[in-house]
C-alpha cells in the first residue's frame, strides 16, 4: 500500500469559518488552520490532487485486474484447478498445491515463478514467501498410482520453495542454474513417459488421453516437459502432441538448461479406462472431442497416403476406374502373431466376403505408422480383433460403427472393463463374442475337466501374473465360424442400414 506524508501538522484542525464584510453583503468564506494562509490553500489543493490521483491508480490496478482474468479466461488459463486438482481450487500466486486424493494420480499444481532443476530432478517456485526453503511435496508424474511395482521405476521430482530473496542460501552453482536460461509466458505440464510406456494400450491410457484431459483447457499455450523422455515417443506421438501444444516437448533429464514458466502442473489426471469424464471436464469435453484432436493430427498424412495410393494405382494398371455404384461395407480385421492369435483366420476371411463384406487384415506392430492404422480403421465400418493391447485402435474408428471383440477364456472382465464399457462410451456398436472352451487352444492342452478350463475365475482371482501367464500368453483362437457367423451378420446388417446402397449415375471414369 502507498503511504503518504501527513500536510496538516498534528494538533492543527482545518476549519471552515464564515464572516460577514461591513454591510456589502458579500459572503467571504475564509479557511483557517492556526490562522488563514496561502500556504494552507495550497496544502488543501495538494491533498485534493493526490486523492484524485489515489483513486486513480486504485481504478487501474483493479481494471487491469479485471482486464487479465478477462485475458486468462479466455485463452484457457481459467479456474481450471477445480476439474484437474479440486483441493486446490483457488491457489494463489507464489504456492505450491497438491492434490492426492485421487486413486490413480497425484496432481500438483504450481503458481508463480517456477524454474526447472534437473540436475536435482527437481521443480523450483520462487517467491518472497519465507521459511520456505525445505523440499515441501514429491511426486511421480505417472497415472498408475496404486500399481506399486510399475510406480517403484517411475522417476520422482522433488517440488521446492526458493525465497527470491534469500538465494544467497544455496550454492554458488544451485544460483547459476537458478537463472533461466529459457522463459515461457505460458504453463507448462510435466508428466512422465516411463513406467508401460511401449504398450500402446498404456501410451494411450496413461499417457496420450489424460495429457488431453490435463491441457485441453490451455488451447495450446502450454509447453510440455516429459520426464523419462524417448525419442521415439515424441516421435510416434508428435502429431497428436502438436494437437495439444504449440511449442516442442521439453527432455527434463536431457535438456540441463533452467527452463521458466509463470505456472505448472505436475503430473496428469485420469478419469477412468480409456475415457473422458464429461462431467469432470472444463467445458464439458468428451472422448469425442479427443477423437476430432486425433482427426485433426493424422488428417494431413492420410490425405498424403490417400494420394500415394491412387498414384500407385494408377501406374500399376494405367487407369484410375472409379468405384462401382455398390458400397460394400469394410470389414478390417486386427492380426495378432504369437498368442491369441486367431488360427482359422483365413476362413474368416471367406466368411466374411460370402455376407458381403469387403475385408482388410491388418498386422500392425510397434513400428507401424499410427496414421496409417488411423486412415484404415477411420474408413472401416466394422472392426474385429482378439482381446489385446491392439483393441485400443477402436479410438480410431468412427462413432456409430462396429467393434467386436473375441473374448478369450479367463479375460472376461478385461475386455469389458478396458475396452468394451469405453467402446460404448465412443457410441461404437460393441459386440463381445465370448468364445467356447472348445474354441480355445488351451481345451486340447488341459481338457474340458481342467479347472482352467471348468472354472477360469478360480485362477484368475489369484491376481494379474495368473491370468497373464495361462489365459493372454499361452491361449490361441480357433473360431467356430458357424457360430461367429451372427454377431457378423449382424454387424453386416447394421452396417448396411447406417451408410445405405449408395448408386451412382455416372459411367466409370478411365482416366490414361
Amino acid at each position: 500500500m502507498v503511504q503518504y506524508k501527513r500536510l496538516i501538522k498534528k494538533g492543527e484542525k482545518l476549519r471552515l469559518s464564515v464572516k460577514e464584510e461591513g454591510g456589502s453583503g458579500a459572503n467571504v468564506v475564509a479557511v483557517s488552520g492556526g490562522g488563514y494562509s496561502k500556504t494552507t490553500k495550497q496544502k488543501i489543493l495538494f491533498i485534493i490532487f493526490l486523492s484524485l490521483l489515489s483513486c486513480c491508480y486504485i481504478f487501474s490496478f483493479s481494471s487491469f485486474s479485471l482486464l487479465d482474468a478477462f485475458s486468462r479466461e479466455v485463452k484457457g488459463f481459467g479456474p481450471y484447478e477445480l476439474f484437474i486438482a479440486p483441493l486446490c481450487s483457488g491457489t494463489s500466486n507464489g504456492t505450491i498445491c497438491c492434490d492426492r486424493t485421487g486413486f490413480r494420480s497425484d496432481v500438483c499444481i504450481m503458481k508463480g515463478d517456477v524454474r526447472t532443476h534437473s540436475a536435482s530432478s527437481s521443480v523450483f517456485l520462487f517467491t518472497s514467501l519465507k521459511n520456505k526453503i525445505t523440499i515441501t511435496g514429491k511426486i511421480k508424474p505417472y497415472t498408475r498410482k496404486w500399481e506399486t511395482s510399475v510406480m517403484q521405476t517411475v522417476q520422482q521430482l522433488n517440488l521446492v520453495y526458493r525465497d527470491e530473496k534469500n538465494n544467497y542460501l544455496v550454492s554458488v552453482d544451485e544460483h547459476n542454474n537458478n537463472i533461466c536460461d529459457v522463459f515461457y509466458n505460458v504453463p507448462a505440464v510435466f508428466f512422465s513417459t516411463g513406467g508401460y510406456t511401449g504398450n500402446v494400450y498404456h501410451e494411450f491410457n496413461d499417457g496420450i488421453i489424460p495429457l488431453f484431459i490435463t491441457s485441453h483447457h490451455f488451447n495450446k499455450k502450454v509447453v510440455f516437459v516429459i520426464v523419462e523422455y524417448h525419442s521415439w515417443w515424441v516421435m510416434k506421438y508428435g502429431d497428436i502432441v502438436s494437437q495439444l501444444s504449440d511449442y516442442p516437448p521439453v527432455d527434463f533429464n536431457g535438456d540441463k538448461r533452467t527452463q521458466c514458466f509463470k505456472e505448472a502442473i505436475v503430473g496428469l489426471k485420469i478419469h477412468d479406462e480409456l475415457t473422458v469424464d464429461s462431467s469432470l471436464m472444463l467445458g464439458n469435453k468428451t472422448i469425442l472431442d479427443f477423437r476430432n484432436v486425433l482427426n485433426q493430427a493424422y488428417w494431413p498424412r492420410i490425405r498424403g497416403l490417400s494420394q500415394e495410393e491412387e498414384l500407385e494405382a494408377a501406374n500399376k494398371t494405367g487407369k484410375r476406374v472409379q468405384e462401382d455404384g455398390f458400397k460394400k461395407p469394410k470389414l478390417v480385421i486386427l492380426s495378432r502373431n504369437g498368442s491369441r492369435e486367431i488360427l482359422n483366420d483365413g476362413l474368416l476371411v471367406a466368411l466374411a466376403e460370402e455376407i458381403g463384406f469387403i475385408v482388410y487384415v491388418l498386422r500392425p506392430d510397434k513400428t507401424t505408422e499410427l496414421a496409417k492404422i488411423y486412415k484404415c480403421l477411420n474408413s472401416s465400418d466394422v472392426m474385429i480383433g482378439v482381446h489385446g493391447a491392439a483393441m485400443t485402435h477402436f479410438l480410431f474408428m468412427k462413432p456409430k460403427t462396429v467393434f467386436i471383440q473375441i473374448i478369450p477364456i479367463g479375460t472376461e472382465w478385461a475386455a469389458e472393463t478396458y475396452y468394451g464399457k469405453p467402446a460404448k462410451k465412443m457410441r461404437l456398436k460393441y459386440i463381445g463374442y465370448k468364445i467356447k472352451p472348445k474354441e480355445s487352444s488351451l481345451y486340447d492342452e488341459y481338457g474340458k475337466d481342467d479347472p482352467i478350463i471348468r472354472d477360469p475365475k478360480s485362477f484368475t482371482q489369484k491376481g494379474w501374473d495368473y491370468t497373464k501367464k495361462i489365459y493372454l500368453e499361452r491361449q490361441n483362437v480357433k473360431l467356430d465360424l458357424k457360430r461367429f457367423r451372427k454377431p457378423l451378420s449382424r454387424a453386416y446388417d447394421f452396417s448396411m442400414k447406417r451408410i445405405g446402397p449408395v448408386y451412382s449415375s455416372h459411367k466409370p471414369d478411365v482416366t490414361n
